[in-house]
Order: C-alpha cells, then sequence, then structure tokens
C-alpha cells in the first residue's frame, strides 16, 4: 500500500483591499502536515481485532475500529456516549436486552476488497464480527470474555463447528444477535449484566469488520485492516515501523466532551478545541523501539514529538519530585503523570511440572517466591518510585479495587519464605547452595522475559530475590510476542507482564484466573471450581457490597494460591513537547489520537 502525504488544502491567493497584479499572484506553501511521532516499546502482532490480546496491536486497531458506543475523552468519572450508533441504545429493565441503532451514512474505508464501490456500515456487520470471534479456527482470546456476558446462541453455534468438524456457520441465525433491520441491531442475553454496555465500547477487539474484506484476505486478514474509524493503516514494517493517516472517507465528526464542572484541565482542553472536526491529525507514525535509552533519546533530539510512558531510568532526569526539569521546560514540554489503571504481574504457568499445581507443597513454593520477592526495592530502584504496591489484582480506578486493602502480596518476608521451602521439602541436598525439588530432582527456574533494558533492572532483582531463597534461576529471552505466543500456547514457566483495565468493571482483571479463560485471558491457565463460582456470581449482582464481598473472596483465593504474583500499580508520566495540543492519557480505552493536534508551524519554528 503506498503512502499518500496529506498535505491540506492549497490555496490560491485571493483579491483583497490591495488588488496585485495577474503576474504576481502565486500559490502560497501548503500547510505543513499534522504529523505525530512515537514509538511503542514493544512490537505488534497484527491487526485483526477478533485475533488479537496484546496493547501495542490494539492501540493501532482502536483508531481504525469502531463499536456502537465509546468513552467520553474527558469525562471524569467515567461515561458512554454513542460512536457509530445514533443514540445510547434502548435496554430493557432486568439488563437482558439491548437495541443500537446505528448511525446511516458511515463508511469503511476504501478498499480493493468493494470492487470500487462505497461500502456503508450495517447492522449485520456487528453481528458478523462478534460471530467471528467465536469461530473456533481464530482462537480468539476474546471469546472467552464475550461468553461471559451470555449472548444467547453463539457458543452452541461454536461447539457445533467443534463437535462436527466443520467450517463454522457465519449465515446461521442466533437468538441472542440479530439485525432487526439495516440500521438496528438486538442483543439478547441468557442472564441480566448491568454492566454490558462496556463491551460495545471496545473497538480494538470487538469493532465492525466487513465480511468481504476477511474474505478476500483469508489467513492474511492480519495485515489488512479496513475499518470505519478516523485512521487507515497505509505502511507497516513488521516490529519497525506503523504508519496511519487520516481516513478520507471519515464522517463528520467534531470534537465535544463533558468534562466536571470542576476539572480545569478538562474544561480548558474542550474550550480549546470545542467544534473542531475530527480527526485534527493528518498522519500518525509509530516507530518499534524496545530499548528504553533510543527512545528516550528519540524523543530528546526532537525525533519525536511524544513519549508514552516515561522510562523508569530516566524519571529523575525528566520530572525530579514529579515536575518538569528546568532544561526540558525551557523547550516546553509538558508531562503527564496520572496513576495508571495496571497491575504487574508475575505468571507462573499452573500446568509447569516445577511451579505449577494445587497441591501444598506446589502452592508452598510459589508463595515463598511471593514473599521472597520484595516489591518495595523494586519499586525504589528499578522503578524510581514510580509505582505503588499492588494488593489485588484488581487495578486502580475499577470496581474491587479497595485502596485500603492489605495482603501477602506486598509482605517481603525472607525468613518466613525459607520456613516454607524447607516445611513442604525444598531442600539443599547435595550441599551445592541450591534447594533440590521434595523428591530430590533438580529444581531450575525459568522465567521468560524481554531483552530491554527495563526487563534486565527487573529481572536482576528477581534473580537475586530467588538466589536468597536457594532456588536456581534462569532467564529465557526473546521478544515480546514470541514469549506472548508461548503463554498462550502454555510453553512456558513464569513470564513478567503489565495487566491494563479495558474498562471500570474489575470482573476483567478477575477473568485472568477464570477457568473457561484458560489460554486466553487467563495465561496462568488456573483452574480453581471455587474461584469461577465466585466468579460467574458477581457477573449478575449490581455494583455495591455484596459485589465487593465476591471481590474480595476473589482474593483471598488468589492470595492463597499464587497463581500470579500482583506487583504494583504503576504511576505513568508522558511527556510531549509545547506543539502537541489536547493530550490527555486515557485510564481504560486506546483511541485518543483524534482529539490531539499538532501544532505544525510552531514545531517548524522549534527547529
Amino acid at each position: 500500500m503506498k503512502m499518500k502525504r496529506l498535505l491540506g488544502v492549497v490555496c490560491a491567493l485571493s483579491m483583497g483591499v490591495l488588488a496585485l497584479p495577474a503576474v504576481a499572484q502565486t500559490a502560497g506553501p501548503p500547510p505543513a502536515a499534522k504529523v505525530l511521532r512515537y514509538a511503542f516499546n514493544a512490537a505488534e502482532t497484527g491487526f485483526d481485532p477478533a485475533q488479537l490480546s496484546d496493547l501495542y496491536s490494539r492501540i493501532i486497531t482502536a483508531h481504525i475500529f469502531e463499536s456502537p458506543l465509546a468513552y467520553d475523552h474527558l469525562a471524569r468519572p467515567l461515561k458512554l456516549k454513542p460512536s457509530t450508533a445514533v443514540a445510547m441504545p434502548e435496554v430493557s429493565d432486568d439488563f437482558r436486552t439491548f437495541v443500537f441503532r446505528i448511525k446511516p451514512g458511515i463508511y469503511f474505508t476504501d478498499d480493493p476488497a468493494f470492487n470500487g464501490k462505497k461500502r456503508e456500515l450495517v447492522a449485520e456487520d456487528y453481528v458478523y464480527s462478534l460471530k467471528r470471534v467465536y469461530d473456533p479456527k481464530l482462537k480468539s482470546p476474546g471469546a472467552a470474555v464475550l461468553e461471559d456476558e451470555g449472548i444467547i446462541g453463539l457458543q452452541a453455534l461454536r461447539e457445533d463447528a467443534i463437535e462436527n468438524n466443520k467450517p463454522f456457520d457465519y449465515d446461521r441465525p442466533v437468538e441472542g444477535l440479530k439485525a432487526l433491520d439495516r440500521y438496528a441491531l438486538q442483543v439478547t442475553l441468557r442472564e441480566s449484566r448491568p454492566r454490558h454496555l462496556y463491551t460495545w465500547a471496545s473497538g480494538d477487539i470487538y469493532g465492525a469488520v466487513a465480511r468481504e474484506v476477511v474474505e478476500a484476505y483469508g489467513d492474511k486478514i492480519m495485515d489488512h485492516p479496513v475499518g470505519t474509524g478516523p485512521f487507515r493503516l497505509v505502511d507497516w514494517r513488521r516490529s519497525s515501523r506503523i504508519v496511519l493517516e487520516r481516513n478520507p472517507t471519515y464522517r463528520a465528526e467534531f470534537y465535544d466532551a463533558q468534562p466536571n464542572d470542576d476539572d480545569a484541565e478538562g474544561q480548558a482542553l474542550l474550550q480549546r478545541l470545542r467544534g473542531r472536526r475530527l480527526p485534527m491529525l493528518d498522519r500518525v507514525e509509530v516507530s518499534i523501539i524496545e530499548q528504553s535509552q533510543p527512545r528516550w533519546l528519540s524523543f530528546m533530539n526532537g525525533e519525536h514529538d511524544f513519549l508514552q510512558g516515561l522510562p523508569d531510568e530516566f524519571v529523575d532526569q525528566a520530572v525530579p519530585a514529579g515536575k518538569v526539569a528546568p532544561h526540558l521546560a525551557k523547550k516546553g514540554v509538558q508531562a503527564f503523570r496520572v496513576p495508571g489503571a495496571d497491575v504487574t504481574l508475575t505468571v507462573f504457568n499452573m500446568e509447569n511440572p516445577v511451579v505449577g499445581g494445587y497441591t501444598p507443597e506446589k502452592v508452598a513454593l510459589r508463595r515463598a517466591m511471593v514473599l521472597g520477592t520484595d516489591i518495595e526495592r523494586e519499586i525504589r530502584l528499578a522503578r524510581r518510585g514510580q509505582a505503588i504496591p499492588a494488593q489485588s489484582i484488581m487495578p486502580p480506578m475499577t470496581s474491587g479495587y479497595r485502596p485500603d486493602l492489605s495482603t501477602e502480596m506486598s509482605d517481603h518476608n525472607l525468613a518466613r519464605a525459607k520456613a516454607l521451602l524447607d516445611m513442604y521439602g525444598y531442600v539443599d541436598r547435595d550441599g551445592d547452595g541450591w534447594r533440590e525439588m521434595p523428591d530430590g530432582q533438580p529444581l531450575l527456574l525459568e522465567r521468560a522475559t524481554q531483552s530491554h533494558q527495563a526487563s534486565r533492572q527487573l529481572d536482576e532483582l528477581w534473580k537475586k530475590s530467588m538466589d536468597a531463597l536457594g532456588l536456581r534461576a534462569s532467564l529465557k529471552v526473546a521478544q515480546w510476542p514470541e514469549n506472548l505466543k508461548s503463554v498462550r500456547a502454555g510453553n512456558f514457566m513464569i513470564w513478567a507482564v503489565g495487566s491494563l483495565a479495558a474498562s471500570p468493571d474489575g470482573q476483567g482483571a478477575l477473568e485472568r484466573a477464570y477457568g473457561p479463560s484458560t489460554g486466553k485471558g487467563n495465561i496462568a491457565r488456573f483452574r480453581l471450581p471455587a474461584f469461577d463460582k465466585v466468579y460467574e456470581d458477581m457477573k449478575m449482582v449490581p455494583d455495591g457490597p455484596e459485589r465487593q464481598a465476591l471481590f474480595d473472596e476473589a482474593t483471598k483465593l488468589l492470595v492463597a494460591y499464587a497463581p500470579y504474583r500482583m506487583g504494583v500499580h504503576r504511576i505513568l508520566t508522558d511527556l510531549a513537547y509545547p506543539w502537541v495540543v489536547g493530550y490527555r492519557r486515557p485510564p481504560f480505552w486506546l483511541d485518543w489520537w483524534q482529539y490531539v493536534d499538532i501544532e505544525a508551524t510552531a514545531r517548524e519554528t522549534s527547529k
């Protein structure tokens, strides 16, 4: 696909108060293109919503594909609003039936799959797109989460394909997902789901795709995203560079939002940008730079306009004591520092013969590793103070999160950890300084990791902690997409990863331990009937004390069995040059490019 630079409209000089001779009339220079340049710190995997789970690919798809609903960019607390829907849906009193009406006149980006015709978005596109999540061939990471919502008939369609070893039947109607007419979409659930609407604000994984495009590109669909959103993919060099441009067929959408009256920052952004046509950018250029130092230098040298996620090792240089350093302030650099709706996890493969299992000695090994890891030291040395200890798997700003909670996850007790290992037979039998398994077999821990500096620092601290316990440990280094693929297949022992909330509902985090989601969201492959029951019970319970009690019970089970070591909730700092206008980090959703502007003239002047 050829890149085509959008340079805006070149206007000829018109007659003014003082007319110039015709021979002197020349065209002025075209306005500078508004290009946002920044980097991801890990590589993407592809751009088919139904096949994605990684953050970096989903950032791209969030700007290409759309759901009926979206989050208000400035509203805090969070608020849903119509996106491709005409208005908020009609919802039955029992929260089981939802009717969305799609706006007429929304079109997919032009693509050869449409044979030169304009292709309008219709309700049937959402029916098809959600059916794809259930297609066994795709092994969609989003299938378990969607099945939790209980859309009637989709799971039966999936099971029919599996049991009869036949292709998934996309043309077979299902009761719970119907196009009532060209633009009306009806969703019917098995049970009450008071928070179901969050599902329909996830364009990155549940956005509308066109059947013609999927069938045209077949197994190459990960390379050919075609959506209705504000941007389109124009260049992709795998694990190196991703370029998107303004979607020329994007409908007329204008900047508007509803920040709280006491939200000074939100109100200022609204006043500055209200009424601007979206997107304001012409182009977004994303580089993949896994190493933190070159990513930092690319920003410092002006090669990038924006640095999302300031590497911890540069915190003291950039924002000492939480304020922009003088050398950056002189350049007008802006800092955006917010608590992240995330949690870092050390993942133990519950099917691994060394660290997995539910018997007392297996639980003791994992809990000893938890107690032997000094999280406060990690925050101080590796994270430069840019985090707080996590007590549970629920991220801040989600339901179920309790800032007053204290659990074993934040404890560092080396003596207790060693005592647990001794008690359950993990002792050094041959005098080489390393503990063996209870049956006398060698014990070697293997942690999958990446090669970049941030991972190396964390890996060094982890290995020192294991050394102090007398546990021999090694590191297996690979690129992030390769590790993700291995983890999803269950081919790993231990991995460290960050988990970002996708909605305000903390139950999404608990899906990490839900048995039916094994190999998808449940990367620890944890299966515990008692936990699954708690998870299923809370689906139907409205937010309140009863549901919080279920969150607390789920936390107790996760702390007790330790399929994950919950690490920290990060404090996130983003940096931007002064010509980046309108940025505000979204807590859960991933699309924000359309809401920012680049003052290209100011950028050129600064050079």
